[in-house]
């Protein structure tokens, strides 16, 4: 009889929750079309376009994707107006667009393009710098440095993203960023250093930071090149963990792109977790609205890239807003997902002024999100910044014992980067690496919409923290071996052992490469760098000649204190170059452009040619046509390195 009713009653909520959610999507309209021009009738991709309600309240915003296509659902009955903008395009406006309950309204749009540069007043405000103090001669040099470089985008096809929405700076503008020093890994002797020790590194700003510069005709700053994040920059096509496992792990070895070793893939792939069974999330929005936010490519492209993320929101979520300048303040309490007008209209609002207090911000950021914590539920402050922190705790290392105690809160943090010119990387990566978090740097809204909206999960639900990754390399096997990138996450050998020491998070649906490339026993000059050692045996147990090496992966619960162990070994077998994956090849490729823009010692017979041929031919499904864009990087950056 218990159980009769207990299933009379799992009946009845279901059935409420599924009429209720029925009759939402009935009372509820959606608009969607294609974007195109209307000469050429190609589609046009990543424009920006803004539905809003007859009283200019802006409800929701979007982009077309690679097809020209668009959608917004979840509409009030009513009319509507709509305003898409594109860089090479004249601006689209329709109102009176009506919507009704339950019903689709196709809007198709159809834009100009521009017959020649606009005037700088015209421009997008995303694409140039706008100042309304600067001289005229300074204006006139803004203007023609764009056009400089509209090769750029005319040459790129409408729907390739290429200088859609892209900040193009102004050189003569007084440059203060800052970068970490890299120094390179080099080669090790596996018989003296036997173990390679490094925490994961899901972070991806170093790629849109570094594309950038090179759509800007610059060559970037050494530091800015961190290869691990451009490589983990892309998704890989790995397994999905089985087993309950929170990840799977890939090996693979081949021939190396560019010299005569051979070439080590290490994949690991976190779990995907679809949106719709993503946890309820508590979010705090820190935004940076000081002075140095008074630009075009920082607080203007911040709030469009937020109201992205607003309308995938919902009634489970809850969002606060704190803003900082000269002092911190809240200027949204929590508030509802689903009330994204509300929230939108908190984002507006905002202006630029005053000076930096980062620190009182950070402060009440964890303060509010501490306040109304969710047990079991995605407890996150999202950053937005510069990174120029200029009053009060404005050192990289107080900021950093800062946030090393506001991680042990169980609250998570995703630093976003805006901006040019003063841009701080190394504040935003010791930011994320310390205080549980991944960071990104925003260049345009079609990054925006990647990271907030394609890769949302990865971005705002931790799976698990503290990954380590470990490395026995078989000396019978492998005489040396460099690792490639990760040069700010190398950790002592001991530490992998020790639960106490921080290490990476990895978010739902991330995955993570590395690579190693290794020297085969009696295929190197013997020029190690080391000594012949005195007190052990170089000759090597034999027993192992089938295995090449044993990975090592130490992880724990994103609540847990201690790690959990995965193993596996690679088996002594390099593989045909046929036979490689596109996920081999391709990675390998954005390497390899990596070592070029370092200028490395270790980029041997690597080229833009080169790295442009491996990659168009491990492009693979390409999706959402990241890929697609690297090949044009690519290709880009040879102009630049040439000139």
């Amino acid at each position: 009889m218990k159980a009769t009713k207990s299933f009379n009653l799992l009946l009845t909520v279901f059935i409420f929750l599924f009429t209720t959610s029925l009759n939402a999507q009935i009372n509820e309209g959606t608009i969607k079309g294609n974007v195109y021009e209307v000469n050429k009738k190609r589609p046009v991709f990543n424009a920006s376009i803004r539905i809003s309600s007859v009283d200019s309240k802006i409800v929701k915003n979007t982009l077309s994707d690679s097809l020209g296509k668009y959608e917004v659902t979840g509409l009030k009955p009513g009319k509507y107006s709509i305003k898409v903008q594109s860089p090479n395009h004249q601006i689209f406006r329709r109102s009176n667009i009506v919507v009704e309950a339950g019903k689709v309204t196709v809007r198709d749009v159809k834009m100009e393009t521009h017959q020649e540069v606009p005037d700088i007043e015209e421009v997008d405000d995303i694409s140039i710098i706008e100042n309304k103090e600067e001289s005229k001669s300074e204006r006139d040099y803004k203007v023609k440095r764009n056009k400089s470089y509209s090769y750029n985008n005319a040459s790129a096809p409408a729907n390739s993203g290429v200088g859609g929405g892209y900040y193009h700076e102004d050189p003569t503008i007084h440059n203060t960023e800052s970068y970490n020093s890299i120094t390179e890994n080099g080669f090790k002797a596996s018989v003296a250093e036997p173990l390679s020790t490094f925490s994961v590194d899901v972070d991806a700003a170093s790629y849109s930071n570094t594309r950038r510069f090179i759509l800007n005709g610059q060559k970037p700053e050494k530091g800015a090149v961190r290869v691990e994040e451009m490589i983990n920059y892309f998704n890989y096509d790995y397994p999905d963990p089985d087993n309950n496992q929170p990840f799977s792990i890939t090996t693979e070895v081949g021939d190396c792109p560019w010299s005569k070793n051979k070439l080590v893939h290490v994949g690991l792939q976190g779990k995907r977790i679809d949106k719709s069974d993503l946890p309820p999330s508590n979010l705090v929005f820190l935004l940076d609205v000081s002075g140095s936010m008074n630009n075009a490519n920082k607080l203007p492209l911040l709030k469009k890239s937020f109201s992205l993320l607003v309308n995938e929101l919902t009634d489970r979520d809850k969002v606060a807003i704190v803003v900082y300048a000269g002092a911190a303040g809240l200027v949204l309490k929590p508030t509802k997902g689903s009330d994204g007008t509300t929230i939108m209209e908190a984002l507006e609002k905002l202006s630029a002024g005053g000076s930096t207090a980062g620190g009182k911000g950070i402060e009440l950021a964890y303060k509010t999100c501490q306040e109304n914590f969710i047990k079991g539920g995605n407890n996150r402050v999202i950053l937005a910044t510069d990174g120029d922190f200029n009053v009060g705790m404005s050192s990289d290392d107080a900021m950093e014992q800062l946030i090393v105690k506001k991680r042990e809160s169980g609250i998570f943090l995703t630093c976003l980067g805006f901006g040019t010119g003063n841009y701080k990387d190394s504040k935003m990566e010791t930011l994320a690496d310390k205080g549980n978090g991944n960071y990104a740097y925003i260049d345009n809204l079609f990054e925006a919409k990647k990271v907030l909206v394609t890769e949302m999960g990865a971005t705002l639900l931790t799976i698990a923290k503290d990954v380590k990754i470990q490395v026995e390399f078989n000396p019978a096997v492998i005489e040396s071996y460099r690792l490639v990138g990760y040069e700010n996450r190398l950790l002592n050998n001991e530490d992998f052992n020790d639960d106490k020491k921080d290490a990476g998070e990895i978010g739902a649906g991330h995955s993570v490469t590395a690579l190693y490339e290794v020297v085969l026993k009696g295929e190197g000059d013997g020029k190690t760098g080391v000594d012949p050692l005195k007190y052990q045996n170089s000759e090597t147990n034999t027993a192992f000649n089938d295995e090449m090496l044993t990975v090592k992966f130490r992880y724990k619960a994103p609540d847990g204190d201690k790690s959990k162990l995965i193993e596996r070994t690679l088996p002594n077998k390099v593989m045909d170059a046929d036979k490689l994956s596109d996920n081999f090849n391709f990675s390998a490729a954005v390497a390899e452009f990596g070592m070029l823009l370092r200028d490395s010692e270790y980029k041997g017979t690597a080229t833009f040619d080169h790295c442009l041929n491996l990659a168009a031919k491990a492009k693979g499904k390409d999706k959402n046509g990241y890929r697609a864009e690297f090949l044009r990087l690519v290709d880009a950056a040879k102009v630049v390195y040439n000139s």
